[in-house]
């Protein structure tokens, strides 16, 4: 989210704006594209910081490249707020929550411990790509999806809850069936490898031996497929009805004038509110 430059800025403060805030120029790009590259490289270090064979190898190198990007990230985070006059529509934004997560963590470790893996929240900023490269027809899509999620929640809720319904009862007949002698030692075991088999993952740690228990294993993948496509289809209608409303043409009630955007209030031509 783009900040807005005090009335009486300083030439260095409009000068730190532009390259920080805008993409549209040749060094705002080469500040986001430097900033995304250390983003890559920061997380990079704290992924390999979690192996144990490279960590008890280079993990002095680790820890001083991973500080090295967090006071990186530090002062790019002070500078932001440096060249802004209202500040904290930025630091109450998402872009503003990342950055402040993507350094605060690492101190918090100072005091309590293991808090500088947090920093992996970093990845988040990669979204920043979407403003560099002018991938604006990406966000709408996400947009797009976002909200036929949310058009259709109450239809997944319900759903949802029928499926976790039904993978307790069919677990805990499993675990009657079965019995603590074939692994099935309890009914949340039970519930486990109903998830695990009706979401055709199929891990195979826990399988029934009897043939009662097997032919209700049948019919849980069977079930499975058919529940996977629900809501597919639930998401699906809710965005082909999104794209209808979108397409259809909205015309003034005062001048019968049609060719509206989808948002817009009032008409282009007479002014009447729609």
């Amino acid at each position: 989210m783009r900040g807005e430059v005090s009335s009486g800025p300083r030439p260095w403060q409009k000068t730190l704006y532009a390259v920080i805030f805008k993409a549209d120029t040749p060094a705002g790009k080469g500040f986001d594209l430097l900033l995304l590259l250390a983003i890559v490289l920061s997380i990079l270090v704290v992924m390999l910081s979690s192996v144990e064979s490279v960590q008890s190898v280079h993990g002095v190198l680790l820890r001083h490249l991973g500080w090295g990007f967090t006071l990186l990230f530090t002062v790019e985070y002070v500078l932001r707020l440096v060249c802004l006059e209202r500040r904290r529509p930025y630091v109450t934004s998402f872009f503003g929550w990342v950055d402040f997560l993507s350094v605060f963590p690492a101190y918090l470790s100072l005091l309590v411990g293991g808090g500088g893996l947090f920093v992996v929240v970093r990845s988040l900023r990669i979204l920043r790509v979407f403003r560099v490269l002018k991938m604006g027809g990406y966000e709408k899509a996400g947009t797009t999806i976002w909200n036929s999620l949310k058009a259709s929640r109450q239809k997944i809720t319900v759903f949802l809850l029928g499926v976790l319904s039904l993978v307790v009862m069919i677990g805990t007949l499993m675990y009657l069936i079965e019995g603590p002698e074939t692994g099935f030692s309890s009914i949340p075991v039970g519930i486990y490898w109903a998830i695990v088999t009706m979401t055709t993952v199929g891990y195979g740690n826990i399988a029934p031996q009897t043939v009662m228990g097997q032919a209700l294993a049948s019919l849980v993948m069977i079930l499975g497929y058919s529940i996977i496509a629900v809501p597919t289809g639930i998401v699906t209608v809710d965005m082909a009805k999104s794209a209808a409303v979108k397409a259809k043409p909205r015309r003034c009630t005062g001048c019968e004038a049609i060719g509206h955007d989808a948002d817009a209030r009032y008409c282009k031509s007479c002014g009447t509110r729609l």
